[in-house]
């Protein structure tokens, strides 16, 4: 027994050795992924495809534009929404417009001549921005020299303001920049789009959005092929500095996503709240001229004005396709 007990040590010792040095434990077979069920789907159901909802070549109406709307610049909606409101880039005046017809059904002078660009109706003043970036407030009042009063901001000609419009959930006027957007490396290559903060009467200093010609292109690369071609034709060298340059802006009323015109590549960006692209719809550019204003109804029915290229100057407006 003793020998037995001496023997077993050196059996296992011996079984040890001889054992393959070379043997890796194989690891377990991991289990194949379990496909999503029906529940998985309900719960995360995938991100719809996003749908522009204009037939941007096909306008449901045309309003000609009289000779003192050539040169149409800016639109809006009146807070009460019976009109239009329109003015053009070289008088200091505003013009009532009919939805109906596009008819000028009143006007207001409120200063001098100057290069006007957007405008835009907040509560029962109506706001007006120069490309300088110098904002008027105009009240509807019938002493002149209470009418107007003009705020300068920290932009400038380099900056070229060109649309406006109002965010309520902010209760900023949003500023966008057909120009510079912007001093230093951060803003090379991109657009931009201020605030004005209506409480203080004052400008953000950094802006709220900042629109780079390389995001355009990476998107486009992801939508048709008529789109890729179609932005490939204005993002040539030659074009690269002038590509994007917002002419007009406008808050959708209902999904509130920022519409961004650009007359130069003949394009509208389509933005969500936190400045993030969804949609680039090309524009016909026999229709679309020369596309410099932008505003939607109540109802999210668009309305786009083209200044008179060689023409008269046009107002289309778009019901929800």
């Amino acid at each position: 027994m003793k020998n037995w007990l001496i023997l077993l040590p050196m059996l296992l010792l011996l079984a040890c050795e001889n054992t393959p040095k070379n043997t890796v434990t194989q690891p377990a077979t991991p289990e194949p992924a379990k496909p999503e069920t029906l529940t998985d789907l309900e719960n995360n159901p995938p991100a719809p495809p996003y749908e522009f909802a204009f037939r941007l070549d096909k306008p449901d109406a045309t309003f000609t534009m009289p000779g003192k709307l050539t040169e149409i610049s800016g639109l809006s909606l009146t807070t009460d929404g019976q009109f239009l409101l329109a003015n053009n880039d070289e008088e200091g005046k505003i013009f009532y417009l009919s939805k109906e017809n596009g008819k000028v059904v009143d006007e207001i002078k409120f200063e001098s001549s100057g290069d006007y660009e957007g405008i835009e109706m907040v509560g029962e003043e109506i706001y007006v921005v120069k490309s300088n970036g110098t904002i008027i407030r105009v009240k509807n009042s019938d002493k002149k020299k209470d009418r107007a009063k003009s705020y300068k901001t920290s932009l400038n000609s380099d900056n070229d303001v060109e649309g406006l419009a109002f965010d309520p959930n902010t209760g900023y006027l949003l500023l966008a920049c057909k120009g510079k957007a912007g001093k230093g490396e951060e803003f090379k290559r991109k657009r931009a789009v201020y605030a004005f903060d209506l409480t203080g009467n004052k400008l953000l200093e950094k802006p709220v959005f900042l629109i780079g010609r390389d995001e355009i292109q990476k998107w486009a690369g992801k939508g048709s092929a008529s789109l890729t071609q179609k932005l490939a034709e204005f993002f040539e060298p030659s074009l690269a500095d002038d590509a994007f340059a917002p002419s007009g802006i406008a808050i959708h009323p209902m999904t509130r996503e920022i519409y961004i015109l650009s007359s130069v590549g003949k394009i509208l960006v389509v933005l969500n709240g936190n400045g993030e692209i969804l949609h680039i719809e090309p524009l016909n550019p026999k229709l679309h001229r020369q596309p410099e204003g932008i505003c939607f109804d109540r109802d999210g029915t668009l309305f786009i004005a083209n200044e008179g290229k060689d023409g008269s100057g046009k107002v289309f407006r778009f019901a929800v396709h």
